[in-house]
């Protein structure tokens, strides 16, 4: 009897099925065959022309081809390419937690078989030294740019200053870890994001003369515009780090251009001048902070704090003292 049930049970659903599919294929008005238009995003009916459906989802590709070359340069398969890895993102790798695709543990010859397969892709993977070379690298930018909340762009633009140093064969003589820095630095300042050569020489594993060192090098061979650092770029990292308001970091930024006006801020650090316009500001709109707590932030000490504060002030007051 069971049996028999779920026979009957399987011809009622099939029947469904089939009522179902007819509701989509013919028309409700005039039982006639319907016909998707993809131009329109609409489903009409072939006969009186009744629109069934419409605001389909175009699931094609956003772009058009007009011909069978164009469509073959156009078209593309899997994640985007990066330079952030050194093989672009092209290769494959190999799981390292020995399961299936059904999340099943694989047995002890295919785990044996998995790390064979793993050890001999990672080989091919960096055959030369350049490709080691890269590979060391960029993982040194990415780990640094980590440690410094830097975005994405940043780490692209960094990978990309790598590669052309090493294509320029820049590279002989120096560490794999000083030029990094040094692209990281300048990644940063090109993007209007920069950060201090204290707070790089903190994440770095080369000292800060290196750093600087090869960066004036790289730079120079590379030919890369970096403009120099504007004060008012470091303010928002600033007055964040302090949990200050938007008012202050607005007070923050008048005081820099009143200083850029009155020529203040010429042959002075600009993580100083942005650091001591950050406690003018708090001060003036009477929010609390200390000079050792932007000290902090900035990683900057308070004498320069206290210098670049009190010629900040007298740049505010000139005009009235005309």
């Amino acid at each position: 009897m069971s049996n028999v049930r779920t026979r009957i049970d399987r011809g009622e659903e099939d029947e469904v099925e089939r009522e179902e599919s007819d509701e989509q294929t013919a028309c409700p008005e005039c039982s006639g065959n319907l016909i998707s238009d993809t131009e329109h995003g609409e489903t009409v009916c072939a006969e009186c022309g009744l629109v069934v459906d419409e605001d389909q989802v175009d699931r094609g590709p956003e772009w058009r081809a007009f011909d069978s070359k164009e469509k073959n340069e156009k078209s593309r398969v899997g994640a985007p390419t990066t330079n952030t890895m050194h093989d672009k993102g092209l290769s494959t790798n190999i799981d390292w937690r020995d399961k299936d695709a059904y999340g099943n543990s694989l047995g002890a010859r295919q785990r044996e078989k998995m790390q064979r397969l793993r050890k001999w892709n990672e080989r091919f993977r960096t055959r030369d030294s350049k490709e080691r070379n890269l590979k060391q690298a960029l993982g040194e930018i990415d780990r640094m740019a980590s440690a410094l909340g830097l975005p994405d762009n940043v780490r692209e633009t960094a990978s990309v200053i790598y590669r052309r140093a090493l294509d320029e064969d820049l590279l002989p003589g120096r560490s794999i870890e000083g030029v990094s820095t040094a692209c990281v630095y300048a990644a940063a300042r090109q993007a209007g994001v920069p950060r201090s050569l204290d707070e790089i020489g903190d994440v770095s594993r080369v000292e800060k003369s290196e750093v600087a060192r090869t960066y004036r090098y790289v730079v120079r061979e590379l030919n890369l515009e970096v403009k120099p650092a504007d004060p008012e770029s470091y303010v928002p990292r600033f007055a964040s780090g302090l949990d200050l308001s938007d008012e202050a970091e607005h007070r923050a930024r008048e005081l820099l251009q009143t200083a850029k006006e009155k020529g203040v801020h010429s042959g002075k650090s600009p993580v100083g001048l942005a650091a001591a316009a950050v406690y003018a500001a708090a001060l003036l709109t009477n929010e609390k902070t200390t000079q050792a707590e932007v000290s902090e932030v900035a990683d900057i000490s308070e004498v320069t704090i206290r210098n670049r504060y009190h010629e900040l002030l007298e740049a505010e007051e000139a005009p009235a003292m005309v």
